[in-house]
């Protein structure tokens, strides 16, 4: 959620790390700050915060604020409010230890009320705090011991930088349940949360484990365990540039990402189709047939959007390959101490590959023996290392913090699942055929309803004036009218909510009226004339409906027509264009589209 920057070398480090915050503002934060070894006589650590957006820190830089080394930091609050004392980087008493830290400590409450007793004053309302004070008051020698001393306290999650001004040729980073990716240079060397802040200056990444440290030096680098054995780690190249991180000619992220799903999905698609079995080649998971013919369900676990295409993906493994499925938020299952089925296929869905709540049931699910896939974009992340296999949705760098092209790449990827599974099963090679073309036709049709951009837009001035909206939708409709409504929440601010269209009549209905409009999903399929019945029932009680459909709805006031194609594949293109519904609203509206409030990009905390 928040986002870490360091560097050491022989280059100025305060443009660096402002460039690196710069990069990973999309990831939600309400602060920043920034530490240095200060060059010169004088030496020592040098800080600076801010509340409010890193163009703020960088106005409130001293003119002096030379050096080499350096951490930097961008907050989004959990313990305490946004404001300049809670900004990281947090000092210890004597202004010796600088820490930036992202995650929760959870039981910081019991440690700082130890540490008062001890007579330490604290600055700052934050967790984060807790950890420069224990690093500060550790009599280890070594800053590497230091912080391993503070680590051996600490419950909860974290990944770590730290400066100590006794120590000023290295940076010591260390990771549990939070990113930490070390960038490799030429005689310099970058810590990151985010692959992001690095790929302008070095494409070669080390990964840390949960449970490793990293010493940075300018020349070197070496990691370890919080126990202190040595650990291996070469680094990987990552495999998109610095340009794939830029918004180009887009006013905003999301329209841009919007705008990228075609290729996106072209790109998905590529390698793995197989005309000749009319199946899919996914390699990576890890899972031959005789072991997927054993598979009796398909339990997928997500959060948010993830959760959502998890949803359509349930339903399509349950169409093409016979196999009871559902989708469950991850949040919810790692809670209700559920039952784990060995004869189970847990899939694992996240964009960023680091979702808290997603790991730790994956976590949960592997301690107890159970086979887990992950679905997820960013190779490399946790949840890719810790599951058996998986498929990497290959959507590209997603900067936007509501998701897009992420979402369509991932019900693809569910489709690619589904007709493996299927086709491993009972499903024929005429419809694995019929699939596979309907697959190969999704990039041209996404093309066509982007094309209709214009046409949205108005409709979404229209409807900008809604304070609530209502979504409907039915079986594959339905998880449709989740993301819809989800999106619209998140980048509007308009309130609101899905519903199965067969459920209106036990309750929704009651809300109808003509200042709260419904969007309904209306796909030409078995049940259309089921969906055009409840279109009657929301018109009998006055409610304006905006339809997105394959062909006019006569008792819509509006319609979106999107191109049809096969049935199980509808859900991926009846999605596009109510994404650019809510990008419009949100734009008409003034809302700050890539960053909305209260929300961050990467969930790595609970």
């Amino acid at each position: 959620m928040c986002g870490i920057v360091g560097y050491i070398g022989k280059r100025d480090v305060a443009p660096l790390l402002l460039e690196g915050l710069q990069r990973l503002e999309y990831r939600g934060y309400d602060s920043a700050g920034i530490a240095i070894h200060a060059s010169g006589k004088a030496g020592g650590l040098k800080t600076a915060k801010a509340k409010g957006r890193v163009r703020e820190l960088e106005s409130r830089l001293p003119k002096r604020f030379a050096g080499t080394t350096g951490i930097a930091h961008t907050r989004w609050a959990t313990h305490g409010a946004p404001n300049d004392e809670n900004a990281h980087p947090h000092m210890d008493a004597e202004g010796k230890v600088a820490v930036v830290h992202n995650g929760i400590i959870d039981n910081a409450a019991e440690l700082r009320a130890k540490l008062t007793a001890d007579g330490v004053e604290f600055a700052s309302e934050t967790d984060t705090e807790v950890l420069a004070h224990l690093i500060g008051r550790s009599q280890a020698e070594k800053l590497e011991e230091k912080v391993r001393d503070a680590l051996r306290h600490i419950e909860g999650t974290y990944g770590i930088a730290v400066l100590h001004s006794d120590f000023a040729d290295r940076i010591v980073v260390a990771r549990n349940g939070s990113p930490v990716v070390l960038g490799i240079g030429e005689k310099e060397m970058f810590v990151s949360s985010d692959v992001a802040a690095l790929v302008s200056h070095t494409r070669q990444v080390v990964t840390l484990d949960d449970g490793e440290m990293a010493t940075l030096k300018a020349d070197d680098y070496r990691t370890y365990t919080t126990e202190g054995s040595r650990t291996t780690s070469s680094p990987e190249t990552v495999e998109y540039a610095a340009e794939s991180y830029d918004m180009g000619a887009h006013d905003t992220y999301m329209h841009k990402e919007i705008s990228e799903q075609a290729d996106a999905v072209d790109r998905a698609l590529r390698g793995r189709i197989d005309d000749r079995f009319s199946t899919v080649h996914l390699g990576g998971l890890n899972l031959d047939a005789r072991e997927a013919r054993g598979v009796r369900r398909v339990k997928i676990l997500g959060c948010g959007t993830s959760y959502h295409a998890g949803q359509i993906g349930a339903q399509m493994i349950e169409e093409l390959a016979r196999i009871p499925s559902d989708a469950e938020p991850a949040s919810e299952f790692r809670y209700r101490n559920p039952v784990v089925d060995p004869d189970t296929l847990y899939v694992a869905v996240s964009q960023s590959g680091e979702t808290y709540d997603v790991l730790a049931a994956v976590q949960e699910l592997k301690r107890k023996g159970a086979r887990v896939l992950g679905l997820v974009n960013v190779v490399g992340s946790a949840i890719a290392r810790e599951t058996d296999g998986g498929i990497y949705v290959h959507a590209g760098p997603e900067v936007c913090v509501v998701s897009t092209k992420c979402f369509t790449n991932m019900v693809v990827s569910f489709a690619l699942l589904a007709l493996h599974l299927g086709r491993i099963r009972d499903l024929s090679v005429a419809d694995g055929k019929r699939i596979i073309d309907g697959l190969r036709r999704l990039p041209a049709q996404i093309t066509e309803i982007l094309e209709g951009e214009a046409e949205i837009k108005k409709l979404a001035e229209l409807y900008a004036d809604a304070k609530s909206m209502m979504f409907i939708g039915r079986v594959r409709g339905y998880p449709v009218a989740r993301e819809a409504s989800l999106k619209l929440k998140e980048v509007s601010y308009i309130h609101a909510e899905a519903y199965p269209a067969s459920e209106l009549k036990h309750g929704p209905l009651a809300l109808i009226e003509p200042a709260m409009p419904t969007v309904a999903i209306v796909p030409d399929d078995d049940l259309l004339e089921k969906n055009r019945a409840a279109l009657e029932e929301i018109k009998a009680r006055s409610g304006r409906i905006l339809a997105v459909a394959h062909a006019v709805q006569q008792k819509a006031d509006h319609t979106i027509v999107v191109p049809k194609n096969e049935p199980e594949l509808d859900p991926i293109l009846m999605g596009i264009p109510l994404q650019l519904l809510a990008y419009h609203t949100a734009l008409s509206l003034g809302r700050d589209i890539d960053k909305p409030r209260n929300l961050a990009k990467s969930v790595t905390v609970e």
